[in-house]
């Protein structure tokens, strides 16, 4: 049973940083962090295998990081140089199939998501 839990959410004003983090079990394949507005699409921020390969949104490349601990049981997203844009609903996402991407019909376990506000 895949279980995901984020933490680390907050605000913070434009240029600052925040590290998120999510506690995960079941040991999927493929986890993820994925991010969505108000009345905007889901949208794929950053993904990374067990074996540690990663992808990156075209809008995040250069300022976040997608980690995770040796043991694989907690997923980090490190946040800097944030903007404005980049407040958003953060979700932590995995899928225990071999198949990795930054698309959310690929996930299929996600967490209750954590709230990330960037002010001017």
């Amino acid at each position: 049973q895949v279980r995901l839990v984020e933490s680390g959410g907050g605000s913070v004003q434009t240029g600052g940083s925040l590290r998120l983090s999510c506690a995960v079990s079941g040991n999927p394949y493929c986890r993820g962090w994925f991010r969505q507005a108000p009345g905007e699409k889901r949208e794929g921020v950053a993904y990374i295998t067990r074996r540690g390969s990663t992808g990156y949104g075209e809008s995040v490349k250069g300022r976040f990081t997608i980690s995770q601990d040796n043991a694989e049981s907690t997923l980090y997203l490190q946040m800097n140089s944030l903007k404005p844009e980049d407040t958003a609903m953060y979700f932590c996402a995995a899928n225990t199939g071999g198949f990795c991407q930054l698309d959310a019909t690929v996930f299929a376990y996600w967490g209750q998501g954590t709230q990330v506000t960037v002010s001017l």
